[in-house]
């Protein structure tokens, strides 16, 4: 799942460079001052996110990480490895399948599944991995100008 990413410099990839099945990843621990800032910048002071008394309620017995939060590591990904500086976000959809919480070390990975070099966009599939189980999964386009 997680081998055989593909070793790029910063730096934009040119479209023709690019191959289905190229892949990326990008991994970050998640920790509370992370869950307290993305509150701050998003807006979102759900109590679940941010509320031990009011988590510990919850479904999830504990605070978890925005969802956002995680699918966010794939700007990363896209803005600078594949393809890298320039490159614009087209579309994105998401499926959050299980919750991160503080802690917890998501890997997000970025596969080339198409490209269309007429259109100038490249299609990926867009994952998240929490102790080798999918968190997030989801699909992603992007322009190369």
């Amino acid at each position: 799942m997680m081998s055989n990413f593909t070793d790029l410099d910063l730096g934009s990839t040119p479209i023709e460079k690019i191959k289905i099945g190229m892949k990326v990843g990008y991994s970050q621990t998640i920790t509370d001052a992370d869950i307290k800032a993305f509150a701050g910048i998003s807006g979102d002071h759900n109590p679940v996110h941010v509320s031990d008394d009011y988590a510990s309620k919850s479904r999830f017995n504990k605070r978890i990480a925005h969802g956002l939060m995680s699918a966010s590591f794939f700007s990363a990904l896209f803005g600078t490895k594949l393809p890298g500086p320039g490159c614009v976000y087209v579309a994105q959809n998401l499926r959050f399948k299980r919750p991160v919480y503080i802690g917890d070390t998501v890997i997000a990975v970025a596969k080339v599944t198409s490209i269309d070099i007429d259109k100038k966009r490249v299609f990926f599939s867009t994952d998240c991995y929490v102790k080798n189980k999918i968190v997030i999964a989801g699909e992603a386009e992007i322009y190369i100008p």
